[in-house]
C-alpha cells in the first residue's frame, strides 16, 4: 500500500504509546470494532516492537504502522516486525535513502515550506505536518495549499476531537493523527470500550 492509501482509509490515524504488550491487541480490536484500521504505534516505549508484531500477527486486518522512526536502525526494526508503514517527526537524507531501500513507506514529518520542497525535491508528496497545532495551525498549512498544491497532508500534534473538523476541511488534508481516540492512561486501564466509542466519533468527522 502507499502512504497516500493508508492515509486515505478514514480521517483519523489514532496515535499510540502502549507501555504493555499484552494490551496490543485488545487496543486493535476496539479500534476496529469502532470503525478504524490503522493505527500508528509509537517507538516511546519499550514494549512498541512486541506490540507492532502482536498487531501485525494477530490481526492482519488492522494496518499497523511504527510512529517516531528517528533513523535508520529503527526503521528496519519496525519492517522487521511487520510494521505496513512508518512515521518521522522530521526527515533527513540518510533516512530517506534508507526508505528507498525498503518496501516499507514513510510518512515523513514537515513543519515549513522549505523542509516540503526538499521532500518534494526526493518524489515525496505525502508528508505530516507536525507538531501541527504549535507550527501555524489550520491558517498556515490552507496558505500552503496553492503555492504547494502537489502536497497532501497528516496534521498531527495537538488535535483535538474538537478542532480535527477545522484541519478536515482543508483541501491538502487526507487525515489528522492523533491521540485523543487511545490516549496512554485509556490503554493502560484497559477501558477498551471507552476507545471504540472514541473511534466510532471519529467516522463523523469525515462527513462533517
Amino acid at each position: 500500500m502507499s502512504i497516500k492509501t493508508i492515509m486515505q482509509t478514514g480521517p483519523v490515524i489514532p496515535v499510540v504509546i502502549i507501555d504493555d504488550a499484552a494490551d496490543a491487541v485488545p487496543l486493535a480490536d476496539a479500534l476496529v470494532e469502532g470503525g478504524i484500521q490503522t493505527v500508528e504505534v509509537t517507538l516511546r516505549s519499550p514494549a512498541a516492537l512486541d506490540c507492532i508484531a502482536a498487531i501485525a500477527q494477530n490481526r492482519p486486518e488492522m494496518i499497523v504502522g511504527a510512529g517516531t522512526v528517528l533513523n535508520p536502525t529503527q526503521l528496519q526494526a519496525a519492517q522487521d516486525v511487520g510494521a505496513r508503514f512508518a512515521v518521522s517527526p522530521g526527515a533527513y537524507p540518510e533516512l530517506l535513502k534508507a526508505v528507498d531501500d525498503r518496501v516499507m513507506p514513510l510518512l515523513p514529518g514537515a513543519a515549513t515550506a522549505s523542509e516540503m520542497m526538499q521532500l518534494m525535491a526526493h518524489d515525496i508528496h505525502a508528508m505530516k505536518f507536525f507538531p501541527a497545532s504549535v507550527a501555524g495551525g489550520p491558517a498556515y498549512l490552507k496558505a500552503l495549499a496553492s503555492p504547494l498544491a502537489s502536497a497532501m497532508f497528516c496534521p498531527t500534534g495537538g488535535i483535538t476531537e474538537d478542532t480535527a473538523k477545522d484541519w478536515l476541511s482543508l483541501p491538502n488534508v487526507l487525515c489528522v493523527g492523533g491521540s485523543w481516540v487511545a490516549p496512554t492512561n485509556v490503554i493502560k486501564s484497559q477501558d477498551f470500550d471507552a476507545i471504540t466509542a472514541k473511534a466510532k466519533a471519529c467516522a463523523g468527522l469525515a462527513t462533517s
